[in-house]
């Protein structure tokens, strides 16, 4: 019986998935990277010997900047490592804006509060007036629901 992992490998290697190799290079890449380049990045790709950077937001673009020869180390470090990668090797770094990157959105939280009641109900009520003491009778049979 295959491994999982053989059958992979078997499929990975064939021409017409040659873009799951690469993929998974650049997952290699980015994995490498530290967290807050890995949260500046959209995507990658290489073309002509260039590595192509996809950034998620315009203010990360000075900061990658001066970090180009870290990438191409890093690659070079994924070279070594993982020889299926050996062919993706780029001599220049491009950072550029992209405009198509949709970052993931989280789920929302409720945003409505809940609050448990801090009275007890026990007013010591002194009023001659009728309309006020039903009032507050109203009260107290609320608070009295809301404790239970």
């Amino acid at each position: 019986m295959k491994h999982i992992k053989s059958i992979l490998n078997t499929i990975t290697n064939k021409p017409q998935f040659n873009s799951l190799a690469q993929h998974s290079c650049y997952g290699k890449f980015i994995n490498l990277l530290p967290p807050r380049f890995k949260k500046a990045i959209a995507f990658i790709y290489i073309k002509n010997e260039t590595l192509f950077i996809a950034l998620s937001h315009p203010g990360f673009k000075m900061e990658l900047n001066y970090n180009k020869d870290l990438f191409k180390d890093l690659l070079a470090t994924v070279q070594k490592y993982a020889p299926e990668c050996s062919k993706y090797k780029a001599n220049d770094v491009i950072l550029f804006n992209s405009k198509y990157h949709i970052p993931k959105e989280k789920p929302k939280e409720s945003t409505i509060p809940y609050y448990n009641e801090l009275s007890t109900g026990t007013f010591y009520m002194n009023i001659e007036d009728k309309e006020l003491r039903d009032k507050f009778n109203r009260s107290i049979e609320l608070i009295q629901k809301n404790l239970s």
